[in-house]
């Protein structure tokens, strides 16, 4: 019986294997074709495909202009909004999980609905409040505009890692003598730790792409994501410029799942501790 299972099994497995590698490539083929028209010269741009004479230029144009200060303004910001919505997000995310309050899932739902809420509907009374209170073309302001894109996501995220751990683990650690602060820091934090890691890159991804909210409201502090826009002349666009510019842009997002790829595999997959 088993003999006769073999073939199957390993056509079954190479089948596998082959959807596996198809889904790579489609999954992958937008970074390749970035990276593809990164090193085209703009003269062969539209005229061949796969064959053509690789070049740095564009690179070398994108680095040798102000880019970079940019793309460091966008570093600033979307770091220090992850930050700010951990610090803030992390205790709010607890208190949705664990405490019972009346108008607790209708507070919820209002945080959530922060997330979805279309940008170009809240910018021009954002504008106008940015304008008096002197934050317009601040970083200060563009962190603080930022939490209506990561907050949200981190708490709902979050909740649910909270939700799947057991209130018994915290009060056998209250019993050992533990405070409820020294709980929270010593024992749940670390158990929700891949949940963390995963709501930190998301929020990270969605902080870093954001581009209506730097568009409008800062001039001089912009991001990599809106400066991109120069290379799109009236005249023309240099595709290659464009495509560089992206791909450094797109650096930090891969290189920080990378680095944590093993706790955030874990994180999108399932719960800490079910309860």
């Amino acid at each position: 019986m088993t003999q006769s299972r073999s073939p199957l099994a390993k056509i079954g497995k190479g089948l596998q294997i082959l959807l596996l590698l198809a889904y790579a490539v489609f999954a992958l083929f937008p970074l390749l074709w970035m990276f593809i028209m990164s090193i085209k010269p703009d003269s062969q741009m539209l005229t061949t495909t796969f064959i053509f004479t690789p070049t740095l230029e564009n690179y070398a144009t994108v680095l040798h202009s102000d880019y970079m200060q940019f793309f460091f303004n966008n570093l600033i910001v979307s770091v220090a909004a992850v930050l700010v919505s951990l610090v803030v997000g992390v205790p709010a995310a607890y208190a949705l999980a664990r405490f019972q309050f009346k108008g607790k899932e209708d507070i919820a739902f209002t945080i959530l609905s922060f997330r979805f809420a279309p940008e170009i509907l809240v910018i021009l009374p954002l504008y106008l409040i940015y304008q008096r209170l002197g934050l317009y073309d601040t970083y200060f302001g563009l962190i603080w505009v930022y939490q209506l894109i990561t907050l949200p996501l981190l708490i709902w995220i979050l909740r649910g890692f909270f939700e799947d751990i057991s209130p018994d683990i915290e009060a056998a650690a209250q019993l050992d003598g533990y405070t409820w602060w020294q709980v929270f820091l010593r024992v749940l934090l670390p158990l929700v730790k891949p949940g963390l890691v995963a709501a930190g890159l998301l929020c990270f991804i969605f902080a870093w792409n954001s581009f209506t909210f730097p568009l409008l409201l800062s001039n001089n502090v912009q991001t990599s994501t809106v400066i991109a826009l120069r290379y799109l002349a009236s005249d023309t666009v240099h595709y290659g410029q464009v495509a560089a510019a992206a791909a450094i842009s797109a650096l930090p997002e891969v290189i920080l799942a990378l680095l944590i790829q093993k706790h955030l595999v874990r994180g999108l997959s399932f719960g800490a501790v079910k309860g």
